[in-house]
């Protein structure tokens, strides 16, 4: 199906280091409780995993924030931990301690039973929804797609769940290195087929979560997680019918690696909220683009201070091409709406006062 070009191609220019009108904004987890309308959708499905696994209610999901906010791109309604259930170790979710499996990988022999899914089988739903998305979008924004790392995908699926201590990954890493290398080496090889699939559905930017990765020492951090970020983008589709697929590497608590992750070849880097954007952008600014890294919590702040804060992000990084304005992290469900939608005005005026000022 022939489908239109972007009306709003600020997302994609950003990330590719070219001149936009002003800087363009997006929020992680964007799609999500915060939201009414989320958490009416969230009812009707019944559970969480049927509202991720029905194409039609993600898609809905999806588009909700668009309705209500200025933002520049669409993020797919999904979770990080698809492939892992799709592996069969049988992923739920229990209210106020998150996801769960109920088949743990301890043992080496665990390893050695998984098998690499078929996106176009046991992950049809996920493109299925892109594909839906993209027909919704109607050339409005781009859609954002997205995979989990290795090493946080293996970190969820050794210790069975979120962890505080990460006693089991971290011990397979230190006493059966070979083992998890074997391990992320197929959930690499997962996460490129993934992620190409979705390229192909209609993905029109590829983000990768690493979001355990700062847990690492700088050692095991090269060895064990920044190793396989390199493979997956060194495999991804790069471009669909001849337009570029920006890659955004996002590695929560790494800001100390900043470098080496641009030095993987991705076309930008998240960032969290514990770097100055501008020592961000002396950093590595000439070679990526540069996506946060607005706190979370200022949301929670009078609309003044939030003007405040995404003014001083904006001069920060001043009128440099290769900002996309976002948070640190995913919004909290706790913040009113009506905040964020002040953020995200107040991120396009400034970013227009500082291209015309220049």
């Amino acid at each position: 199906m022939s489908l239109p070009p972007l009306k709003n191609d600020r997302l994609i220019r950003a990330l590719l280091r070219q001149p936009t009108d002003t800087t363009p904004v997006w929020i992680m987890r964007q799609a999500g409780r915060y939201l009414p309308e989320y958490r009416a959708t969230r009812e009707q499905a019944g559970s969480f995993l049927d509202l991720c696994q029905t194409p039609e209610l993600a898609c809905e999901v999806t588009l909700q924030p668009l309705r209500r906010f200025d933002l520049d791109a669409a993020i797919l309604f999904s979770d990080i931990l698809t492939i892992p259930d799709a592996m069969g170790l049988g992923l739920y979710f229990v209210e106020g301690e998150g996801p769960k499996f109920e088949r743990p990988l301890r043992r080496e022999a665990d390893i050695e039973r998984l098998g690499v899914p078929d996106p176009g089988v046991q992950l049809r739903y996920v493109t299925d929804a892109v594909s839906l998305v993209r027909q919704e979008l109607d050339g409005r924004v781009p859609l954002i797609g997205f995979s989990g790392s290795p090493w946080t995908l293996a970190t969820y699926m050794v210790e069975g769940g979120a962890s505080k201590e990460y006693r089991f990954v971290k011990g397979m890493l230190y006493a059966e290195p070979e083992a998890l290398h074997r391990l992320l080496d197929k959930l690499a090889r997962s996460v490129i087929a993934y992620l190409n699939a979705q390229i192909e559905a209609g993905a029109q930017a590829i983000m990768v979560f690493d979001t355990w990765g700062g847990v690492l020492s700088p050692q095991a951090y090269r060895d064990f997680s920044l190793r396989y970020l390199q493979q997956i983008v060194a495999g991804l589709e790069r471009k669909r019918d001849e337009v570029p697929v920006p890659v955004t590497l996002f590695t929560k608590g790494g800001m100390q690696w900043l470098e080496a992750i641009a030095d993987t070849g991705c076309d930008a880097v998240g960032l969290d909220w514990t770097i100055d954007l501008d020592d961000a952008w002396q950093r590595v600014g000439t070679r990526v683009a540069l996506q946060g890294n607005l706190d979370p919590c200022v949301l929670y702040a009078e609309p003044e201070a939030i003007r405040a804060a995404a003014l001083d992000l904006i001069n920060r990084f001043g009128n440099h091409p290769g900002h996309v304005f976002n948070l640190g992290h995913g919004i909290h469900q706790y913040v009113d709406p009506e905040h964020l939608g002040v953020l995200v005005d107040a991120v396009h005026e400034f970013g227009f006062e500082i291209r015309r000022s220049a």
